[in-house]
């Protein structure tokens, strides 16, 4: 439904922008297909006047909402006619330094999968067309960079596509914490890549507030459900900040834990100080933010938490819920 309305006001675009005179509704009934078929009798030999009329309306609603600048002229018999002039509707020229050009390029080359890839190389070479200086090479003027950002996890292309038509999705997700998966009723606001990953923020029916996802975390396949979001969405999505924070990457506060020796590495890169008690066991004073118990719970038996005392009983739930599957 959507393909083929797109493709009637790229149709209904390109017959004003092509015309040299004014169009009368009658002309562009006859020259566009999908109003021909609107305009066909039904059965039962009612004619279909209305629902063109209507179709057109909407249409022509919808092409001005979207910039295309549409005049509508009376000739000498007192038909009115549409035109959307040439002049009227061109672009300036683009005008783009070497360090934008530059800019870009790099993100042209961020993206490593076909699709994307694809649209990205399109849309440097339109630029070209329109203006871009053929003596900047957006690809080169910092070629020392080779930014990637990896996209392995299957439920990025649905997500991508869902956040941007606002569509709600469903799909099953499994918490570090969780033995299972569970189902997930999201309405998906953004994507973005944080430290090698990449989450969904967005709003989670079933829990009524906002939550961040990491796709590698979603099992299964993403689906649509239904259309319209149910709560607002934010002027700005907060991904990352919201990440680190869950992630304990900003605290306020430290924790005391025990941890064996020659284990738990990424802990020991974090650690405020480090003391060695013998018997195979270190001390260490960590920070504590939100998310640090699901992240301890990883290292199983190698740690075991001193304080505070939420922490620890934090720790124990997680490792309980675990064990009963």
């Amino acid at each position: 439904m959507a393909i083929a309305k797109a493709e009637r006001l790229m149709n209904l675009a390109l017959c004003l922008l092509g015309a040299r005179r004014p169009l009368s509704k009658r002309e562009l009934r006859d020259s566009i297909e999908a109003y021909v078929e609107a305009a066909r009798p039904q059965t039962g030999g009612a004619g279909s006047d209305d629902s063109f009329n209507r179709m057109f309306e909407r249409d022509k609603d919808d092409l001005r909402e979207l910039g295309l600048v549409i005049e509508t002229v009376e000739n000498l018999d007192g038909e009115v006619g549409y035109l959307a002039r040439r002049d009227s509707n061109r672009l300036p020229p683009i005008t783009l330094d070497a360090e934008e050009a530059a800019a870009l390029g790099l993100a042209a080359k961020v993206w490593q999968q076909a699709r994307l890839a694809g649209a990205a190389s399109g849309a440097l070479q339109k630029l070209r067309a329109a203006g871009l200086p053929e003596d900047v090479d957006p690809y080169e003027a910092h070629g020392a960079l080779e930014p990637r950002i990896p996209v392995h996890e299957t439920a990025f292309e649905p997500l991508m596509l869902a956040c941007r038509d606002r569509r709600p999705v469903v799909f099953e997700y499994r918490k570090a914490s969780a033995a299972r998966p569970e189902p997930r009723h999201v309405e998906p606001w953004a994507l973005e890549c944080w430290r090698g990953h990449w989450y969904l923020a967005g709003f989670d029916r079933d829990r009524g507030a906002e939550r961040v996802f990491r796709l590698s975390r979603i099992t299964g396949r993403v689906r649509s459900r239904g259309t319209g979001f149910t709560a607002p969405v934010p002027d700005v999505v907060t991904v990352r900040e919201t990440v680190a924070s869950w992630a304990g990457e900003i605290t306020d506060r430290s924790a005391l834990i025990r941890l064996r020796s020659g284990s738990g590495y990424p802990l020991r890169a974090k650690a405020i100080s480090v003391r060695e008690l013998g018997d195979g066991w270190d001390e260490l004073e960590i920070p504590y933010g939100h998310g640090l118990d699901a992240w301890l719970v990883e290292f199983g038996p190698d740690v075991v938490v001193l304080e505070p005392a939420e922490l620890r009983a934090d720790v124990v739930d997680r490792l309980r819920a675990v064990a009963k599957g």
